[in-house]
């Protein structure tokens, strides 16, 4: 597996060519908001984003180069091997850490006080001085709290750039005075380039299952890749290839592999990527290319089965349900029983 470098360091974008308009536009027409928020779902380039228009504004705003996509920034150039070191003085980067004795990854607010005092100063540089503040779903209240008066009384030639794969998580005053730019998840295309170039060494067949089962997310795409998410890919697949005839005792080991899992992520990665096969399915059913195991069932019905699922998959986690028990009772619904 070949890992494309953190997003900071990253020089590559693929699949957001127009949100990398807009914001280069936004920027030449000497308006350019001081807040953005860059949402979408996770692990489809937000931070990459977020990094390359600040490591375009920080070197300049060069014009576009042919043959490459917009905010292109050389790797060679020296704004872009500092920003990649963290070693730039007018970018400030603020993530969640895990705080001392804790789990949960949070934003504290110490990192966030900070965000004015720096913004306040003069650019080293003469440009711009820029705050790129990730998972901000994860901040404190308090943190989210301190920013405010940052958001609403800016300093000249500054720009906050706020990443949340959770925008609605986001306190109501922060999400009302940021323009909003929204990702979608990638296309075919780009995700078959990036899987080819980052997972060469596997099969084609299994970097278009993962492809599909991390639902146009590279990032996904790598975690499944890593663990033991291929493997439930393929678990999936042979589930539905058998539907029409299923192994009720490969139900019970399956649904014992699930639950043997005391986090309940094997569990909850299984379903997820069954009901994006199943989704998948319904979508080329619709196109006219009716998957086999549909079998005689109308496509209503199947549709039912996958809201049910999905419904059921989110009781069984937030209300501690039995995993076993639930995973065999939505295998059933699967099969129309």
């Amino acid at each position: 597996m070949s890992l494309p470098p953190e997003p900071r360091a990253n020089p590559d974008l693929a699949g957001h060519d127009a949100a990398c308009a807009v914001l280069a536009a936004a920027a030449r027409s000497g308006r350019l908001h001081h807040a953005w928020l860059l949402a979408g779902p996770p692990g489809i380039g937000k931070a990459t984003l977020a990094f390359r228009f600040a490591r375009w504004l920080l070197a300049g705003m060069p014009a576009d180069v042919a043959g490459h996509p917009p905010l292109h920034v050389a790797a060679t150039d020296p704004v872009f091997r500092r920003i990649a070191s963290s070693a730039h003085a007018d970018l400030m980067t603020l993530a969640p850490d895990v705080a001392a004795g804790k789990v949960k990854r949070q934003i504290p607010v110490e990192q966030a006080r900070d965000v004015p005092r720096f913004l306040s100063l003069t650019p080293a540089e003469g440009g711009f001085r820029v705050v790129v503040l990730d998972e901000a779903e994860a901040m404190h209240p308090s943190a989210a709290n301190a920013l405010l008066k940052t958001i609403e009384e800016p300093s000249r030639n500054t720009v906050l750039l706020i990443v949340s794969g959770t925008a609605s998580a986001l306190l109501p005053t922060i999400r009302s005075r940021v323009r909003r730019l929204d990702l979608a998840p990638l296309g075919e295309a780009p995700m078959a380039g990036l899987l080819g170039r980052w997972l060469p060494d596997m099969p084609r067949a299994d970097r278009e299952r993962l492809a599909l089962a991390a639902a146009g997310s590279p990032g996904q795409a790598l975690l499944l890749a890593e663990g033991e998410g291929l493997a439930l890919a393929q678990e999936a697949d042979r589930v539905l290839a058998a539907l029409a005839n299923p192994d009720e005792r490969g139900w019970f080991l399956l649904a014992d592999r699930l639950a043997a899992v005391r986090d309940g992520s094997a569990f909850v990665l299984f379903w997820s990527l069954l009901r994006a096969a199943v989704a998948s399915g319904l979508a080329r059913a619709a196109a006219g290319e009716r998957p086999a195991w549909v079998g005689q069932r109308s496509l209503a019905e199947v549709s039912e089965a996958w809201s049910r699922i999905g419904a059921q998959a989110k009781r069984t986690e937030l209300l501690n349900l039995d995993r076993k028990q639930s995973t065999l009772t939505m295998l059933g619904w699967l099969a129309g029983r």
